[in-house]
């Protein structure tokens, strides 16, 4: 049965990038999440440095202002990745039942393959002496 075995082969295929799919969605939701950290203490920084933590105020410092920008859309775009990574999680439990039950069938494939195989060349189980 080579078209089983191809099929199981696909299968796992679609398994492994599935779940290479769901880490890259997760590294960079935690590389977001610490860029937008780095941003935070590079905010405060240029806060303390001029000495004015106002946003609304005249003279925020401009950097400050951009980072706060960019940390926002880091936030954001985690948050967006979040959806992402709970489809492609979704989609991983689909591609791994399937690969599991081709699996299964083409283990029962095998099993039938060899069963006559096992059985002796004589009916009902009569030795000839």
């Amino acid at each position: 049965m080579k078209s089983r075995d191809h099929i199981v082969r696909l299968k796992r295929f679609q398994v492994e990038e599935r779940r290479r799919r769901v880490q890259q969605i997760e590294a960079m939701i935690a590389d977001f999440h610490r860029m937008a950290s780095d941003l935070d203490r590079e905010i405060a920084t240029e806060e303390s440095r001029s000495g004015i933590s106002d946003p609304a105020h005249f003279a925020y410092p401009t950097y400050a202002r951009a980072a706060a920008t960019r940390r926002d859309n880091l936030k954001r775009s985690a948050g967006e990745l979040k959806d992402q990574v709970i489809e492609a999680r979704t989609n991983l439990d689909v591609a791994l039942e399937d690969c599991q039950k081709a699996e299964s069938l083409e283990g029962r494939e095998k099993v039938t393959e060899r069963a006559p195989k096992l059985a002796p060349d004589f009916p009902f189980g009569l030795a000839s002496a």
